[in-house]
């Protein structure tokens, strides 16, 4: 993720004909982070961009082969949503509404 978590999310549902659904209250937080910005966190993790982070998704039937795999490769991982039917990215709080950052990410051209 280069541009915002759910900017490039949504290129890759766009592209796939999928919609997802992120949790915004699962995503990974150093101490110095949830420190420095408090609630704001959230919006600079789902929108602002140069993170240079994976974002991947797999079958729920491969979730322990996918654990093992990095596992052995020593990387971790935090599952932050899921894949749905649709075609839009829906970030959603901790009681699972509707979270709508000031902004989804960085507009190239805009």
């Amino acid at each position: 993720m280069s541009d915002g978590l759910l900017a490039d999310l949504g290129h890759v549902c766009e592209r796939s004909g999928v919609g997802a659904e992120v949790s915004i209250a699962s995503l990974p937080a150093s101490g110095a982070l949830r420190a420095a910005f408090g609630e704001e966190r959230a919006a600079l993790q789902a929108g602002g961009g140069d993170d240079y982070e994976l974002c991947f998704t797999a079958p729920p039937s491969l979730r322990e082969a996918v654990a093992l795999a990095l596992e052995q490769v020593g990387v971790e991982a935090t599952r932050i949503g899921r894949v749905v039917r649709g075609e839009a990215v829906r970030a959603v709080d901790a009681d699972g509404a509707t979270w709508q950052p000031p902004r989804s990410g960085y507009v190239h051209f805009g």
